[in-house]
């Protein structure tokens, strides 16, 4: 008897435990196939790569405006350190320089499942935005409801 209450009981609880666990399902026939809520939006800083020409150019302008300061074996001290702070600084500014920014969205489509796009401009949408994917998802564009 109590075999049969426990899986009575069991089978009465089923449809609501399932219920709380999410299954990706089509939308229903007429529902937009390409829709979904925006749930995060991450920015993504690449630091540049440096090809030498931040090194040769604060090279040469440090060891230019060492050359400046002081004279005799001073000034060919000054020169040479302005030459190598100079390369350091020039080869951290074109680093600087070619930092690459990306974005990554996350969107949870309207059948469950959450797709990640990866864009090289600002997206123009935020969290909690609807949105329809556009080209496959090249482009977003706000659903209004």
């Amino acid at each position: 008897m109590k075999t049969v209450l426990s899986n009575l009981l069991v089978a009465a609880a089923l449809p609501f435990i399932l219920a709380g666990t999410a299954i990706a399902q089509p939308p229903p026939p007429g529902a937009c196939q390409n829709c979904g809520v925006v749930q995060s939006v991450n920015t993504t800083k690449q630091r540049g790569e440096a090809s030498g020409v931040g090194i040769v150019a604060g090279g040469v302008l440090g060891g230019v405006i060492g050359h400046q300061i002081g004279s005799g074996r001073g000034n060919t001290v000054a020169t040479i350190a302005g030459a190598g702070l100079g390369a350091v600084a020039g080869n951290q500014v074109e680093k600087n320089v070619n930092t690459k920014t990306s974005w990554d969205v996350a969107i949870r489509m309207d059948n469950g499942t959450v797709r990640t796009f990866h864009y090289s401009n600002a997206p123009t949408v935020a969290a909690g935005d609807r949105v329809k994917l556009i080209d496959g998802g090249k482009r977003l564009a706000l659903v209004v409801n």
